[in-house]
């Protein structure tokens, strides 16, 4: 039984808003995946909410509760979808176009999903070169249409008798940038809207309009969308939760899963070596140079903060990573991510380990919304606000408080947000020591 007193959190009534800029192939998987759950066709495999279990107390507590029975999270029936895109398809347009589900799925779940229909999107060609599309809001500065994004936020609210909502970036990625004068205060970031600075991107005149109407916003790509001063003072100073950024489903997965393995048997890394083929709508924006170096930040970023080379340079200081992702139209949405890792063990003797994942990857993306948007929704309810640390769990590159480093490490990761709900609800954090030796 719980000995601390448990966070109060607020009750998940009513219907909970999820508002997605970008209905592509990862929205619309994520879409038709809970309208399937819901009628019973498929089970929400890789959802931490909805299959996995919490342990509470000690192991010989038999106490493992599953995590949606455990704190009060929205129901899928209570979910209600809307969003942007630049492209006038409804979901199920759009979701039979990504080919990502069987066109028989689609069909038994095609009424919910022609009721979506993308309102016009904030769209600049400049951030996003390889993609064209009719459907954008083209008057007005950038101020101007960040009040549009309002103003289609409180209607969706009122249309869908929405009591709370949910904001999930699933846009393509922008090109690589960093932030500059116009990002490092909320008054100099509201001139920039109004004088529509260029170095001012449309992934953040949405998470602006989020958070200046209070809806929690999480980044699922590797743009510098919030992760900036002026709009992290704005989700504290308006008390609403954030988190990013970029979606961790194929190869960056793998390496959060293997890297902590090698660290751990103090196995060393001379080189790591990533290729990927994709066909999809991601695929084509990433073969633009400045949108992969967006990717290519956040993937790279990984092994370096898993393995700590200044801590083991033996092992890693030297070590060779190369991240490479080509589009190739034939794959489409099932992608393949090549490694070849070169490793060293006892007496420095070389090793390799070369793995081949063919994975699909609004498939793996597709869970990892869904448990964004119930986590967000209640660390909101929670009355949590800022950047939401626990949540490194579902990204590439983790947003951290200022002067900390992100944990890549998954299995670190698990237990941070396995831990966070523990507190929430007033049990014991497992920290093994106290509760296996001394209890």
């Amino acid at each position: 039984m719980p000995t601390q007193n448990p966070v109060n959190v607020a009750p998940a009534e009513g219907k909970l808003g999820v508002l997605i800029p970008g209905i592509g192939a990862v929205s619309t998987t994520f879409i038709a995946g809970v309208e399937a759950v819901k009628r019973g066709l498929g089970q929400p495999v890789g959802s931490l909410t909805q299959m996995a279990t919490i342990r509470l107390g000690k192991r010989t507590d038999g106490r493992s509760p599953y995590i949606k029975d455990f704190v009060p999270l929205a129901g899928l029936n209570d979910l209600v979808f809307g969003g942007w895109d630049i492209y006038p398809d409804t979901a199920y347009e759009a979701a039979a176009n990504a080919k990502v589900l069987e066109a028989g799925l689609l069909e038994k779940i095609k009424e919910p999903l022609q009721r979506i229909k993308p309102m016009p999107a904030v769209f600049e060609q400049d951030y996003v070169r390889r993609i064209h599309g009719p459907n954008v809001k083209t008057t007005g500065s950038k101020m101007d249409k960040a009040e549009a994004l309002m103003a289609d936020i409180a209607g969706f609210r009122k249309a869908n008798d929405c009591s709370r909502l949910v904001m999930i970036w699933c846009g393509s990625t922008e090109v690589f940038h960093r932030p500059t004068e116009v990002h490092q205060s909320l008054s100099k970031f509201e001139e920039g809207l109004r004088r529509s600075d260029p170095e001012i991107a449309p992934s953040q005149i949405y998470a602006y309009a989020a958070l200046k109407s209070g809806v929690p916003f999480a980044n699922g790509a590797p743009n510098l969308t919030h992760d900036f001063p002026a709009l992290l003072d704005l989700s504290r100073d308006r008390g609403v939760p954030v988190c990013g950024k970029d979606f961790k489903t194929g190869q960056t997965f793998m390496k959060t899963l293997l890297a902590p393995g090698f660290k751990a048997r103090m196995l060393g890394v001379h080189g790591w070596f990533s290729t990927n083929i994709l066909g999809n709508r991601d695929g084509e924006v990433l073969e633009d140079p400045g949108s992969f170096k967006s990717k290519e930040e956040t993937k790279l970023s990984v092994l370096e903060q898993i393995l700590q080379p200044h801590l083991y340079p033996n092992l890693y200081k030297d070590l060779y990573h190369a991240v490479r992702i080509n589009y190739y139209p034939p794959r489409g949405d099932a992608k393949e991510g090549w490694d070849n890792i070169d490793i060293f063990g006892w007496l420095g003797y070389p090793m390799q380990i070369k793995i081949d994942f063919l994975c699909r990857d609004s498939i793996l993306a597709a869970p990892l919304v869904l448990d964004l948007i119930l986590f967000m929704d209640l660390a909101q309810r929670t009355g949590l606000k800022g950047i939401q640390e626990w949540l490194s769990f579902y990204f590439k590159a983790p947003m951290t408080a200022p002067g900390l480093y992100p944990e890549h490490d998954i299995f670190i990761q698990l237990m941070k947000l396995k831990n966070t709900l523990r507190w929430m609800r007033g049990e014991d954090l497992i920290t093994h020591l106290g509760l296996e030796y001394y209890d």
